[in-house]
Order: C-alpha cells, then structure tokens, then sequence
C-alpha cells in the first residue's frame, strides 16, 4: 500500500498561560464539566508555566520518528496535529492537501481502544477531512499498540531503572503499581465493538500491564486510576493513585514503583498527578516512591511508528505480544465495527 506522509495526531495542550482556559474549555465543551474543576486543573498548567510539556514531547517524537525513516530510507514526510489546541488538525489536513498528499497514515498518541483512546480519534480525522473539503487525503489511522513488544521493553526497562531509585534496603519489597487515565466505568463497558464484550480500555490497560510485570520480574502488581475529571455523581475506574497509596500504607508497604502504563510521555497528568500530588502522598505515609519514565523519549518508541508504518504498508501481520484484543486500524474515520466504542452520553441528552 502507498502513503505520501504520516500525520502524528495527539490530544493538544497550551503554550502559554493566556491558552490555558480557551484550551481547556476545548477539551470540556458539552461534558458538564464543573467551573471549579476547570479552575482546578488551570492552577495545575499555570503551576508549570501554563505551558503543557505534551506539545515538545510529541515534537520531540516526531523528529526521532524522522530520523527514524532516514536510517530506513522510508520517504515519509510527518505532519502534527491536535484535537484541541494547536497545530490543530484541521489545520494540518489543510495543510496536507495543500501540499499535495493524497494518502497518509495516521499514528494516534494513543495505544488504546474505548472511545477517548480510538473514536475519538477517528472523529477527529472525519472532521479535518471534511474541513479540508473534497480533495481531502486518505487517511489510514495505525492500529492500537498497547502490546507491541517495543512498547512493552521501554515500560520494562524503566521500571528497572525506576527500582534502583529506591533505597536499596527497600527495593525488594517494592510493590509494582501501574496507573492510566480513569475514564467512566460506562465508557469502559462500552469500548470495543460490541461483540466482544466492552471493557476493551480496562482489559488493555491490564494486560500491558501485566506483559511489563513479567518482563521485569515481578510476580505481582497493581493497576489503578488517575486523573478523573468528571462529575462527582458519574461513577469512574477506581481505585485512584493516592487512595491506593493510603491502601498500601495500611498494609506496611514501604516503598513503590510507580508506572504510568497508560501514557506514551510525560503529559501533564503524569507530571502533575504523579510527580506532585503521588509523590506528595507518598512521602507523607513515609513510602519511598519511584516513578518510572513514559516511553516516549525512548528511541524504541520511533522504531515502534516505523514498525506500524512498515507493517501497514506491507499488510503484514502484527507484532503483538498480548491475548486482549486490539483493533484501532481504520481508513477516513470508519468504525472497527457497527456501534463500536459508543460515546458517552452528554448532560441532558
């Protein structure tokens, strides 16, 4: 199969603190988001700045990505673009066309199913291409990776890194907690195409996470949540990090690595929630905590794209490490299946 370019399309994330509100009533409109949780979470962005590090990270990935096609003499131009701030994708699909693309593949900053780790995504290629008009390009979104055996050995190696930050006469009593991003528990029961049975983003996140356990050792582990925004009345995955750190701290655990599975670089909720508000927590129960890094930075994480890209041009099978289902791989932001990953329902609808 041939492709002109690859489009890295990611969340967004402000720049400067005058971005921050605009920004984040992008990200909540039609939610019910309550003001004070918006202010809550612009004090967090202002805390560095009011400059998200989610826009460097992906730019850093990009040109690994380009360095990544010159060694393998893959002529792919990369384009970014965001959901909701900018490079904004509508934008950059102009932009494409423009430059005369007439098919790209698409790689989501997200490894997951459910609506928010892959619909969401295929909403946002149906309306760039719709804002760029009729001679829109093609575009191919690359298929869910949360298995790949590439992403699978960066987490590994940095939870082995993570460990040795410990106190040496605490790390080997360590306990292992993996965290993503909390999504409802309605959303969660309808990710995945409905025949396989929902809790599609739930039963990835795990099954990452228990591929990275066995990889680096450890015979048990935790998953837990993080980062809910929502309503207090509309029930979300839980157990939250910091409730589960008090958990442990009753249970005389002493020390914990910390590994944000959920996330592919250090976006604000990884700097926030875990470098600051975990670490806090934790070193108030007098645990010793490590938190490993996110893969983005990792040059397996370039070799990664350029292994989907390879493997969809070629229509060659994939790289999976795991049992879990995955699915994500769609042409002009098709459905993997009728009725699959449903959105949530809104106030008042």
């Amino acid at each position: 199969m041939q492709f002109d370019a690859l489009l890295l399309l990611s969340f967004g994330g402000p720049e400067r603190p005058e971005d921050v509100m605009p920004f984040l009533e992008n990200v909540t409109r039609g939610r019910g988001v309550p003001p004070e949780r918006l202010a809550e979470v612009a004090r967090h962005y202002l805390h560095f700045g009011g400059v998200s590090p989610i826009n460097a990270c992906n730019r850093a990935i990009i040109a690994a990505v380009e360095t990544e096609f010159a060694a393998r003499d893959l002529a792919l131009p990369v384009y970014f673009g965001n959901r909701n701030w900018h490079p904004m994708v509508e934008d950059t699909v102009a932009r494409m066309r423009a430059d005369g693309v007439r098919s790209a593949l698409v790689f989501p900053t997200s490894a997951w199913g459910g609506y928010s780790g892959c619909r969401q995504y295929d909403e946002d290629i149906t309306r760039a291409r719709v804002a760029a008009g009729p001679d829109a390009p093609d575009l191919v979104k690359l298929r869910q990776y949360f298995d790949h055996p590439l992403l699978i050995d960066a987490f590994a190696d940095a939870v082995r890194t993570a460990r040795q930050q410990l106190p040496a006469e605490r790390r080997d009593a360590a306990r292992l907690v993996f965290t993503a991003h909390s999504i409802p528990v309605a959303a969660d029961a309808a990710a995945g195409p409905p025949a396989d049975g929902g809790r599609l983003y739930s039963r990835q996140v795990t099954e990452a996470a228990r591929l990275c356990a066995a990889a680096t050792g450890f015979d048990d582990f935790d998953v837990v949540w993080q980062s809910r925004s929502g309503p207090p009345q509309v029930p979300w995955l839980e157990p939250d990090i910091t409730d589960h750190l008090d958990a442990l701290s009753a249970k005389g655990i002493e020390a914990v690595v910390v590994c944000p599975v959920g996330f592919v670089s250090d976006h604000l909720e990884v700097v926030w929630d875990l470098d600051n508000e975990a670490a806090e927590k934790a070193a108030e129960l007098g645990i010793a905590f490590a938190r490993a890094a996110t893969p983005g930075t990792d040059p397996r994480f370039a070799a990664l794209i350029a292994e989907l890209v390879a493997e969809q041009r070629a229509a060659a099978p994939p790289r999976r490490l795991g049992s879990v289902p995955g699915y994500g791989c769609t042409r002009n932001g098709e459905l993997c299946a009728p009725g699959c990953c449903a959105p949530p329902r809104r106030p008042g609808r």
